[in-house]
């Protein structure tokens, strides 16, 4: 182990930072985030004091990751590899397949480098997908003891019903993954996150913040979420206001599409999607409109002045939607921080 010099990390697909904050705010010093989307940089930089490497992972060499980390101290390689291709989401699509290769990669940046520790993210299916035994086998080959387990992010003070995969590895014994810090009867709810949040008609922007906006309805979801119930489904809908689709066997298995979140309880998954009424449980507890890109975030607990895209340039919905909802939850990153943080001077105290 080492004295107390604070661990520097390099956060591989750093996306917008959130892990890279969720570290920051633990106490560990995030030298560099890499990733290969250039609408990243901005976020990434406004909001963490992180160099920005503008570069595909496929590319880059262990030697390059090593020059970025702080000599003589505990290192980190961090990242959270994309995770369409091992997503329910991503199946069958034959334009993802080259992402099978990423965990590969980071994996091969890791076994060059060798830092002392090793965090990776991702969601639960890939538990289900053989990329994942050869990438920890290999970590334990050259000296790592690893731990991973899918963690819910409310146990960790996120308004958010999130289950993500979490791995942890480290060269100086075995290491714990974060522990609870919330249990059901004080978890965060979607009324403690945003329910402080100015009122928006569907359509609308707050004149204090443009990224608090709301995408339009047509007249139909309109009535439609209009009848929408906290926690129901579109069969609390008169007849008249259902889709054919919904009558079928198959749409009998999409019971969470235009519905709305509750405010007692954690809101749903945040997906690359979560603007749109129609994809998912989305719609404002009480107001008639599907939340804001701004309420969104919050639910990933990002701070909520956290700045997304340069002042007067304009991004689309969807590609800000995407950028949050690929993060890692910020407080997630803390938790993940702190256990690498504890491990790190447990060692040196005994």
């Amino acid at each position: 182990m080492h004295a107390t010099t604070k661990i520097s990390a390099v956060d591989i697909f750093c996306g917008v930072g959130g892990l890279t904050k969720g570290l920051t705010n633990s106490g560990i010093n995030v030298v560099a985030g890499i990733d290969a989307d250039p609408d990243c940089e901005f976020p990434f930089t406004k909001n963490n004091s992180s160099r920005f490497v503008l570069s595909d992972v496929s590319t880059l060499s262990g030697e390059f990751v090593a020059d970025l980390l702080t000599k003589n101290g505990p290192t980190l390689i961090s990242g959270c590899a994309p995770c369409q291709p091992f997503s329910r989401y991503g199946r069958g699509a034959p334009r993802r397949r080259s992402k099978w290769s990423l965990l590969q990669d980071f994996g091969r940046i890791v076994v060059a480098v060798k830092p002392d520790y090793v965090t990776m993210e991702n969601v639960p299916e890939v538990l289900q997908h053989s990329v994942l035994t050869p990438f920890v086998t290999e970590l334990e080959a050259i000296g790592y003891s690893v731990s991973f387990d899918v963690l819910f992010c409310p146990d960790f003070g996120i308004p958010q019903q999130r289950k993500r995969l979490v791995l942890l590895a480290s060269r100086h014994g075995a290491i714990d993954l974060p522990s609870p810090t919330r249990s059901p009867e004080n978890y965060l709810t979607v009324r403690d996150a945003i329910g402080h949040l100015p009122r928006l008609k569907a359509g609308e922007t707050s004149i204090t913040d443009e990224l608090h906006r709301a995408c339009n309805l047509s007249s139909l979801n309109l009535k439609r979420i209009q009848e929408s119930k906290p926690g129901g489904s579109w069969k609390d809908w008169p007849a008249h206001l259902r889709s054919p689709c919904h009558q079928s066997e198959s749409g009998e298995t999409y019971p969470s599409v235009y519905g709305r979140m509750e405010w007692d309880a954690p809101s749903p998954t945040m997906t690359t999607q979560f603007f749109g009424y129609g994809n998912g449980r989305f719609g404002h507890p009480e107001q008639n409109r599907a939340i804001s890109i701004r309420e969104g975030a919050i639910l990933q607990s990002f701070p909520k002045k956290y700045k997304f895209h340069p002042p007067g340039k304009k991004m689309s919905t969807q590609r800000l939607g995407r950028l949050i909802g690929n993060a890692v939850p910020v407080r997630l990153g803390a938790a993940i921080g702190r256990a690498i943080i504890r491990h790190e001077r447990r060692g040196n105290n005994g």
